[in-house]
């Protein structure tokens, strides 16, 4: 049962540290903010969720599980939530956004 847990872990660790990884290297290749925001969201949500999983599991069904737990949900609450505040700041406070934007027939943008 040791090694069935055991590789459970280390499973779930492996796909988190990939997450993160292609969050920081979708991060520094994505050109627009708005597209740095949302590779570093998916991949911060993705990676805590595999690797405080992956903790949890190592753990055992105990009340630090029941913690851990807790910690997965208060982050998957905070973390998009805080990538929308500041994507909505860059929103309305960049003024050179229209080069990112496609435009309609009467002129008005849209977002591509």
């Amino acid at each position: 049962m040791e090694w069935i847990r055991f590789f459970i872990t280390a499973a779930l660790l492996i796909m988190g540290m990939i997450s993160f990884i292609s969050a920081v290297i979708g991060v520094y290749r994505f050109g627009f903010v708005m597209n740095r925001m949302h590779a570093a969201g998916i991949g911060d949500t993705l990676g805590l969720l595999c690797v405080v999983s992956a903790m949890a599991v190592a753990s055992g069904l105990n009340m630090d599980t029941l913690k851990l737990l807790f910690l997965i949900f208060f982050m998957w609450f905070t973390s998009p939530v805080s990538t929308h505040f500041l994507s909505q700041v860059e929103y309305y406070t960049n003024r050179e956004r229209a080069r990112f934007m496609t435009f309609r027939k009467g002129g008005e943008p849209r977002e591509s």
